[in-house]
């Protein structure tokens, strides 16, 4: 129960916090691929945590791997000096990465990761002396985390509209779903012809004066949009036509949601960085990282003077001894229980009970890839309130889903059953019936 508990001194992110306290949505507890909530009820998580635990709640190995580290080495400051398992840490991801994305840079977040990646975008033009390019492409629905770099290429406006312009010199390009491309999974045969924005801003901005594109290869926080097939490529070859550094957003994709251990390779297009949080530690410690192409990661280091810092960025956090040694226990269980194989193999069935929720009354679209999955409701008279209504219907039903808007994000943990994934659809389907 709740009481006792005072609710007047935390303030919730990106929460209705005035309805929240009215009816207080609190979890105590995580197992396998359940939760706890504050009334003893036990729910089943659709959305792994926030697309953070694909291992599932509780585990043993992370945990003991946290508090052996705790004990030996609790804090190592990460400006001039290190400590080993940030190294090994760094070699481990690039063994995941695409070839050549092999230079890693850690952080603290996903909103960390999409800064990191877009200044060393911008020090990298400088260090190869285009200077000049320094215009930065996002897309519209996308979302790039909530710091100043990376809300200003996001394109998710009510994100936006409370604070200002942004930083400057920012472009959008649209996004990749259509009202008459509807109900499809996977990818759509139609769209590539979308990434032509890019070289439609290239032609009005100057490709002199362009940095870098970012994109998420499956937009996330704005409903699953998933990219019609040749899209990605496309933006690669015109990114590469103007010398623009290409990079994929994976805070949400990485660590083998899609049946990969990235997007980029479920989608065969490699990018020059790749940004990537959330599952690198199984959400257990705050962590992210930055994987770099050689060359870029090579021009910014080699042109610094002998014995001078090349970058200038970096936090406090970088590599924290904790999160790393959490980041490796995470890791080590991906491998060893095969868990990216076996997200691979619950695609289908999970696609399938997904796209088996068409004909409810208030679903008017469903996407899915890999083990994401968006379905849109029909809006009431106020943009989100249905998908409030949805949201506290299926907790009270035993469901913990992510909503954006209208819409139903599920993202089910790699451990989860085939009768779990069945559950989950069944919980969905008798609460979004009755709405």
């Amino acid at each position: 129960m709740n009481e006792g508990l005072s609710l007047d001194h935390h303030w919730l992110p990106f929460t209705a916090n005035r309805a929240f306290k009215a009816a207080p949505r609190v979890l105590v507890g995580a197992k396998g691929v359940h939760y706890v909530d504050a009334d003893g009820n036990t729910l089943l998580d659709g959305v792994s945590g926030l697309f953070c635990t694909p291992a599932g709640h509780g585990r043993e190995a992370i945990a003991q791997a946290v508090g052996d580290q705790l004990r030996h080495l609790d804090f190592a400051p990460p400006f001039q000096f290190a400590h080993p398992d940030g190294f090994r840490l760094a070699e481990a991801i690039s063994r995941l990465t695409p070839a050549g994305l092999d230079r890693i840079f850690f952080v603290n977040s996903g909103s960390e990761a999409v800064e990191t990646a877009l200044k060393a975008a911008l020090a990298y033009h400088r260090a190869r002396g285009q200077a000049g390019r320094t215009r930065l492409v996002g897309r519209e629905r996308a979302y790039h985390g909530v710091n100043f770099g990376g809300l200003s290429v996001s394109g998710m406006v009510r994100n936006r509209e409370a604070f200002g312009l942004g930083v400057a010199g920012v472009s959008h390009i649209r996004h990749t779903w259509a009202p008459d491309r509807v109900f499809i999974t996977g990818q759509a045969e139609q769209g590539a012809d979308l990434a032509d924005d890019l070289q439609r801003t290239v032609d009005v901005q100057g490709a002199e004066t362009i940095a870098a594109v970012i994109v998420e290869p499956i937009a996330g926080s704005t409903g699953i949009l998933v990219p019609p097939q040749g899209y990605l490529g496309r933006l690669r070859k015109i990114a590469d036509t103007h010398g623009i550094l290409l990079i994929f957003d994976e805070v949400i994709t990485g660590f083998g949601r899609t049946g990969k251990p990235f997007a980029a390779q479920s989608f065969g297009v490699t990018p020059d960085i790749i940004t990537m949080a959330k599952a690198i530690t199984n959400g257990t410690v705050p962590m992210g990282a930055v994987a770099f192409q050689r060359t870029v990661h090579d021009t910014i280091v080699g042109s610094g003077a002998e014995g001078g810092i090349e970058f200038f960025h970096g936090h406090t956090g970088s590599a924290h001894p904790v999160a790393t040694a959490a980041a490796l226990a995470s890791l080590r269980l991906y491998e060893d229980e095969g868990l990216f194989d076996r997200a691979a193999s619950l695609v289908e069935p999970f696609q399938q009970a997904v796209f088996g929720l068409r004909g409810l009354p208030a679903v008017t679209d469903i996407r899915g890839y890999g083990l994401l999955a968006g379905i849109d409701l029909a809006p009431d008279v106020v943009v989100g309130r249905r998908g409030a209504a949805a949201l506290n219907a299926l907790f009270a039903a035993g469901l913990l889903v992510r909503v954006t808007n209208d819409t139903i994000i599920l993202a089910p943990p790699f451990v989860a059953t085939d009768d779990q994934l069945h559950r989950i659809i069944d919980i969905v389907r008798a609460v979004v019936a009755k709405l």
